[in-house]
């Protein structure tokens, strides 16, 4: 996101919040439509709302998919199964998507269509069409069907758009970093200041802190989940390891902001255990951050299970060192890698690991070379000869 007995020594009593962070990503959603509707648990009868099931029949949607998912829905005294179709027929929705969502998200049917009506004309705020709306609908029901705090959602949609991202970055926050549009506008906009604030302290220039603000942001809305305070206190914590302003902007960059979540327990936890392992000094330490800031991103357990796994694979300590890019890659990447270069003859223990690292499509352009020198005659029978005469 390390064994060493020095990081031990090194827990603090606060909690973590790279931990508060993943469990929130991966708490369960909270159910939507609160504002819109009353949830009554007094079932005394036990018996489903006929009405309702009879009008989902009328639209094709499979009752046993809500049953076994969300079967309270079928229970509530008033819902509005037609209205909801109603609205997404009338954004071009077909018979089949209709009956897609309302399985994937039963809840719609118990949120008033007012609010829904509303949401649609928040979206369509950017959206370029009807037609691109459905897709989003369909591709993400649940955050379209969240109608809470539309007039919050409003003025941060606007405000993203005055900030400069474009639409369609705006929409995918929507879908899939909704939580931001949650957030008061007043807390949006003060952490976009501190973000700027913070470049420019770090020595970025005024020129380009728009550009480098708007990229961090498309490519981690979730930063601005996070407090003033805590940014602060990681900056000052990096300073303190001796990484200058220029190193710590490099970081931003390679770990898209997933910096600020760390905590300094965590990220002191993490580069112990690295210089145990690797035997380094604090140089050489930051050196091999600055190749890989993953080192101070993945938790200390996360580390050690990929180093584990790759001195299984027959590399070495001095190998992982050299070409620390490696630890980014899963134990499982690393044994189908490490797989298909030795069907080539290629041994990863007695050569370089860069051939191992890089992405997908970075390993395969590598893998393809290789493959190729192998294949390659020594004598090209059709090149020339040079003879003297």
């Amino acid at each position: 996101m390390v064994a060493g007995m020095l990081w031990k020594l090194l827990i603090r009593s606060q909690p973590c919040r790279l931990c508060s962070f993943r469990k929130m990503l991966s708490a369960p959603k909270y159910r939507p439509f609160l504002a819109c509707f009353t949830y009554t648990n007094d079932h005394q009868s036990n018996k489903e709302n006929k009405r309702t099931v009879e009008k989902l029949y009328k639209f094709s949607v499979d009752i046993r998919k809500i049953r076994r998912l969300k079967g309270w829905v079928l229970f509530e005294d008033e819902t509005y199964v037609e209205e909801i179709a109603n609205v997404l027929q009338q954004l071009g929705a077909n018979e089949t998507a209709v009956a897609s969502i309302l399985e994937r998200c039963p809840e719609a049917i118990v949120c008033s269509p007012t609010a829904v009506n509303t949401q649609r004309e928040l979206w369509q705020l950017v959206c370029k069409n009807e037609q691109e709306l459905v897709k989003l609908i369909e591709q993400f029901p649940e955050s379209f069907f969240t109608v809470t705090d539309q007039e919050t959602q409003k003025l941060n949609i606007q405000f993203f758009q005055e900030l400069g991202l474009k639409n369609v970055v705006i929409s995918r926050f929507l879908t899939t970093a909704s939580n931001i549009f949650h957030n008061p506008i007043e807390k949006n906009k003060q952490m976009i200041s501190i973000l700027q604030e913070s470049y420019l302290n770090l020595g970025g220039s005024e020129a380009n802190v728009k550009v480098w603000l708007l990229k961090l942001l498309s490519q981690n809305p979730f930063i601005l989940l996070n407090s003033s305070a805590a940014i602060k206190e990681t900056l000052e914590f990096l300073q303190e390891q001796g990484f200058t302003n220029f190193d710590i902007l490099q970081l931003l960059s390679k770990l898209k902001g997933f910096l600020f979540h760390l905590c300094p327990r965590s990220i002191q936890n993490s580069i112990s255990f690295s210089k145990s392992v690797f035997k380094c000094t604090d140089h050489d330490l930051k050196q091999l951050v600055l190749k890989c800031p993953a080192i101070l991103y993945y938790s200390v357990p996360v580390l050690e299970e990929r180093i584990q796994g790759l001195l299984k694979e027959g590399t070495s300590i001095a190998q992982i060192k050299e070409t620390p890019m490696v630890l980014e890659l899963t134990p499982q990447i690393v044994q189908y890698r490490i797989k298909k270069l030795n069907s080539l003859g290629y041994r990863i223990k007695d050569g370089h690991l860069v051939n191992l690292s890089g992405t997908k499509r970075e390993f395969e352009a590598n893998f393809g070379k290789i493959q190729a020198k192998k294949g390659r005659p020594l004598f090209n029978p059709v090149a020339p000869l040079n003879i003297e005469e």
